[in-house]
This record gives structure tokens, sequence and C-alpha cells, in this order.
């Protein structure tokens, strides 16, 4: 039974709806809660969908916002800032999706790719929100991470109702969310788990594995031994015990069981369904760890409908509960669900934050200036330099280091080269490449880079990073260019040990001006440190899986073996 009441927000009165019904097509029904105004003015409506449950959201009405690294700061407080919407003249929906919280039916699998679409339970429940009598009939979307992610797989379903979205922060490609050039990234299991400053999915017995749905019992322990024979997996606890106890961790199981891209991860993936959208479409992203930018930057191009791309600055975690961004949002909805002719229009594409200068840079696309790839070689005693190395090998003797598992050391080994002081301010955006000459004496191991900002008394900011695991080195020709490589994930192909290989990293999209006496340093390792300057701003479980052998790396930088990083250097900044 529907339970309504108001509330109060400081002097604002709020009218609650409970655990509203909404049908599906199918006949079964998700759970929804709807904050309004309390006079019966139809309003536009915004819709705020996952798994993590309503009943979380609600705190955005008694928690104040909490930013990393307070304990209190919860991942899955998503849904955005529920005053804020019903004084600007919005009802606020957030609802359950199927199988999670108090909505019925079966989540199977990531975005339910094994059960019944989520954006066709999204066309549903945005139909039925319109149709109610507290809607004129116009919504939009909103929420962060996970809302973000199901406002694109709404959208291309095409809901009549639906005019418009505004996401931030949402995850797209699912395999590029879940492994970063082929190495495991711990976050998706902090989203389903509940670890390291996320309640997790609102569980009921409705979340299911995907694979434990389609393949025999037999079928399952005959993949998981398979699976522990990587080292890297059967040395780390919590996935021994996932995959020993499958049934404590649907979703996460199936991530940890399919190691590498295909029919699996392409299934519903929103950039695939991306040009069925014509709706306008905002995207936001802010900068700080690289992945998220690029995933964004690439549904933005997908996209056939009115657009927007905006990139704001660093650091990478935004307040729970969620309340950035909402300026932006409600001049966006003003135009598109109130047909208010405020202007937003009239302004460029593409708005990009660029760290260092702390200069805002426009245009009509990504990069939004004009940019050449330039290289900077690694060099002897740990530089880096525009001129290219003309030793022999003979002569160059690599850099190295010997990373031990961290299951018996702390010590994460890091090398680094860093140019000489910029003189003038330097501008580099874009994404870019690593290409390292590399010897390992292992059939695998992870390559992990990160691009910092090195001021003149020390103090650094993280501008980018790479990850590449080795048996994952493969490009794609065919998309693969000057800067801008692709891996395609789809095999892993093992090391021959003490040979001397070609390894190209992504380094993901960044926008950064270098300001006179600052350096560029470029960090290198197999693992990353359980703690430094970027990683104290992240949750505990926003790490990637360490290599689990012992392995030795040789880094050549010689006139044969040119180990680079390849940039985009603004033109302007280069003439």
């Amino acid at each position: 039974m529907t339970d309504q009441h108001t509330v109060q927000a400081g002097t604002q009165t709020i009218a609650v709806r409970k655990d509203l019904r909404v049908p599906m097509r199918d006949g079964i029904t998700l759970a929804a809660d709807t904050y309004s105004a309390v006079d019966d003015t139809p309003r536009p409506a915004l819709v705020a969908l996952s798994p993590y449950g309503k009943e979380l959201q609600a705190l955005a009405l008694t928690t104040p916002p909490q930013r990393r690294p307070s304990p209190m700061w919860d991942g899955c407080i998503e849904a955005g800032d529920i005053a804020r919407v019903v004084k600007e003249g919005y009802v606020h929906v957030i609802g359950d999706l199927r199988g999670s919280g108090a909505s019925e039916g079966e989540h199977i699998g990531n975005y339910n790719a094994g059960g019944v679409p989520l954006g066709q339970d999204a066309y549903d429940f945005i139909e039925w929100v319109a149709a109610q009598p507290w809607c004129d009939g116009n919504v939009g979307m909103i929420g962060i991470s996970y809302f973000g992610s199901m406002q694109v797989l709404a959208a291309a379903e095409r809901p009549p109702s639906l005019k418009a979205i505004f996401v931030s922060g949402g995850h797209y490609d699912f395999y590029e969310t879940t492994y970063h050039g082929g190495v495991m990234w711990f976050m998706p299991r902090a989203a389903r788990e509940g670890r390291g400053g996320d309640s997790g999915w609102a569980f009921t017995d409705g979340v299911k594995s995907r694979m434990l749905e389609t393949y025999s019992p037999e079928e399952i322990r005959k993949r998981v031994e398979e699976r522990l024979k990587d080292p890297d997996v059967a040395a780390w606890p919590n996935l021994v015990h996932v995959l020993n106890y499958p049934k404590n961790h649907e979703a996460w199981f199936d991530i940890v069981m399919n190691e590498v891209d295909g029919e699996w991860y392409e299934e519903r993936n929103p950039i695939t369904l991306a040009p069925n959208i014509d709706i306008p479409v905002w995207l936001q992203i802010d900068q700080g760890r690289g992945w998220t930018m690029d995933g964004t930057i690439e549904l933005f191009r997908a996209l056939k409908g009115p657009k927007k791309l905006d990139i704001g600055p660093y650091p990478p975690m935004q307040s729970r509960p969620f309340i950035e961004e909402h300026d932006k949002m409600f001049r966006w909805y003003e135009y598109w669900l109130k047909g208010i002719d405020n202007g937003v229009m009239d302004e460029p594409a593409v708005t990009v934050h660029v760290e260092g200068s702390r200069q805002t840079v426009t245009g009509s696309q990504w990069p939004p200036k004009d940019v050449e790839f330039r290289s900077l070689y690694f060099r002897p005693r740990r530089k880096l330099s525009f001129e290219p190395e003309l030793m022999g090998a003979e002569f160059a003797a690599p850099d190295g280091f010997y990373q031990a598992p961290l299951t018996v050391t702390d010590k994460v080994e890091i090398l680094s080269w860093s140019t000489e002081p910029f003189t003038e301010p330097t501008e580099l955006i874009g994404q870019g490449a690593a290409h390292l000459f590399a010897e390992i004496d292992q059939p695998d191991t992870n390559f992990i880079l990160r691009l910092w900002d090195e001021a003149p008394g020390g103090r650094r900011q993280l501008i980018t990073t790479a990850y590449l695991k080795a048996s994952h080195r493969e490009l794609d020709g065919s998309r693969t260019t000057e800067g801008d490589p692709y891996h395609p994930h789809t095999r892993a192909v093992p090391v021959e040990p003490g040979k001397i290989e070609e390894y190209v990293l992504r380094v993901y999209p960044f926008a950064a001006t270098f300001l006179p006496g600052h350096r560029l340093v470029a960090e290198l390792s197999n693992d990353e440190p359980p703690a430094d300057e970027h990683n104290a701003l992240l949750p505990p479980d926003a790490f990637h899986l360490p290599v689990g052998r012992p392995v030795t790396h040789k880094i050549y930088r010689d006139a044969l073996h040119p180990s680079r990083l390849v940039l985009p250097f603004t033109v302007a900044a280069s003439e």
C-alpha cells in the first residue's frame, strides 16, 4: 500500500509517495518513491533508476554531502539532491531496478544481460511516470555512475516521453569499465558487494549470475578450475572466495569469469546502442583517472542527436550524496523539458577544464583544439626528452625493476622518467600512447603508467593513466593511428620470456597545461602503490588486480628500441 506523507527539508515542505508499484509489460512491478511539491500542479519528472536501493537515496534529504576521504562517503548515494530537484519545479522519481530492492523479477548478470533488458524496463517506467496526474508528460533522468548508464540504456529504447538526459560519470562499454587494458579493476566488486565505501546493490534473491544460469554445474566447475590457473587470480583472496562461492557474488563472479572482450560484454553495450539515441544528451565527466573520460568521449562521438560534452576538473570523486553539476543540469532541463530559451544551445558543444592553467577551452568536437602528436623519448638517467636516443643497445643499458608479488611484500617498485622543467606554458589535450620496448622473464605482467604534473617544490597532481596486461598487447591495425592505439582484448597471448616486445599502451584522455618550472613525470610499475597523492582520494577498492608472480622487467630505450610517449600537444602551444 502506498504511503503518502510530507517531510521538511529546511524551510521546504516535500510531498513523498512511498512504494508505488510500476507495472512492466511482462506483468512484474518495480518499486518507486516520488518527491514533489505539496500542491497538485503537474510538473516535469526526473527519473533515477539503479539497483542501489531507493531507501539509500533518501539520505540526500538528511545527510550533508561528504567528500573523499570522509568515512561517511558512500559511493551508491547517486540519485541527486532531492530537495533541490523539488525546489526547481520537478518531481524526483527514484526506482529500484528489476530484481533489486523492493522490485519484483530477476536481475541476471550485468545490465540484466541474461533477462529482460533494463532499457525495456526503463521505457515502461518512464511512460508510466509520464501518464501520472502529477507529471506534465515531460520526463528527463538524473543520477551518476550506474544511474548515468541507465539513462543511456533508456534513451536507446526511445520512450516518447523522455525528452532529454543529463549523464554525469557514467560507465558505458562494460568490458572497458571492468578491465582497463586487460587489467581487472576492483570497483565493480565494491559496487556489487558493498565494500570500500560503497553500500552495493540492494540485494534480493532476484539477483543472479548469468554464468550460473547459462552453464551446468560441471561446466562451471571446469571453468572455475581454469580461471584459478591464472596466478594473479589465484593469489588474490577475494577472487578465490568468489570463484568457490559464486552465489554470494553473482555479478562479480560473471566479471571474473570473463576476462576477455566479446559477446558477453557487447550484448547491450551502451556505446553500441548509442546511434539509436536521437534526443538531446549532455555528457559530463571529471578528470583524474582517464578511463571514464575515454568511455564518455567514445559515447559522445557515437551519439546522433543534439549533444554536449563537459569535462570538469580533478579530483575524480564527487560528493555523496551527489550534488555537483546540478546548476548545469537544471539549465539543460529548463530548455528541453520546460521550453525556456535560456541560451544553452547557443553555447559550444564541448567544454573542457584544463588542469594547470585552470582555463576553460571550448570547441565543436573532442579535442576542442587542433593537436599534433609529439614524442617524448625515454632516455638514460631517467630523463624524458624530445630528442631520441642515439646510442645502440650495446651502450644504452635498459632500465629495470623486479617486482615480487604483493603476497610477500608491500613495496611496489616504480621506475620514473621526467622532462626538464618547461620554460613556457605547454598545453596538451587529447589521448596518447606509450610505446615500451620491454623484456620480461614471465609469460605475463601488467604495465601501469601514470603521468604526473610535478611543481618546483615537488607537489604533484596525477594527469592521466595507461594500463596494459602484457598478454593483451595485440593491436587492431585498422583502428590504431598515431597517438590513438586500439586493443581488441578478445584473447590473451602469453609472452615469450626473454624476448623484447613493443607494448603500446593507450594513454587515456586528459587536458593539462604544464606551467613554467613544472615537469612531466612518467611512472611505470606493474602494480599500484597502496597509497599516494592520488589514491588517498579514492575508495579503497578503486585499484587493479596485482600481478601474482615475481617478474623482472627491462625497459629498453636505445636507438633500436625507441621507448617513448606520444602525446597531444595543442598546435598553439607548439608554434
